[in-house]
C-alpha cells in the first residue's frame, strides 16, 4: 500500500498521522506542501478527494488568512485553490490520499487515517 501526506512537521497532527503510516508499514510519499506547494489544480483535486469544498480545507485561525487582502470569494474554488496554491500555510492538515484508490483523509485526528491503512 501507498499514500501521500501533504505534512507539516511543525504540526502536532501532522506529526501523528505520519507516525501511523510508518507504524502501518504503508509506502508513503511525504509532500512538505509549505515548502513545495501544490498547484490549484491538485488543491482542487484534494478538495474532490475529501469530499469538501476549497473552503473546507482553509485554516481560518491563521492569521494569514485573517490579514488577507486579496482573498477571493470564498465560493469561488478555483480562484480559492489558486490563492491557496500561493498561500499553503492556510492550507489544512494533513491530507493523506490513498495513492491507488485516490481516496483521502484529513488526518484531524490523526486516527482517520488508519480507514486509509486497512
Amino acid at each position: 500500500m501507498a499514500v501521500t501526506i501533504y505534512h507539516n512537521p511543525r504540526c502536532s497532527k501532522s506529526r501523528q498521522t505520519l507516525e501511523l503510516i510508518t507504524e502501518s508499514g504503508a509506502t508513503h510519499t511525504i509532500v512538505l506542501y509549505r515548502d513545495d506547494s501544490p498547484d490549484a489544480d491538485t488543491i482542487v483535486g484534494l478538495a474532490e478527494k475529501l469530499g469538501l469544498s476549497v473552503a473546507d480545507l482553509l485554516r481560518r485561525g491563521e492569521s494569514e488568512f485573517k490579514e488577507a487582502t486579496d482573498l477571493p470569494d470564498l465560493e469561488d474554488n478555483a480562484a480559492l485553490a489558486q490563492w491557496l496554491s500561493l498561500h499553503p500555510i492556510v492550507l489544512e492538515r494533513p491530507i493523506v490520499v490513498h495513492n491507488v484508490s485516490g481516496k483521502a483523509v484529513m488526518g484531524r485526528p490523526p486516527e482517520n487515517v488508519l480507514e486509509l491503512l486497512s
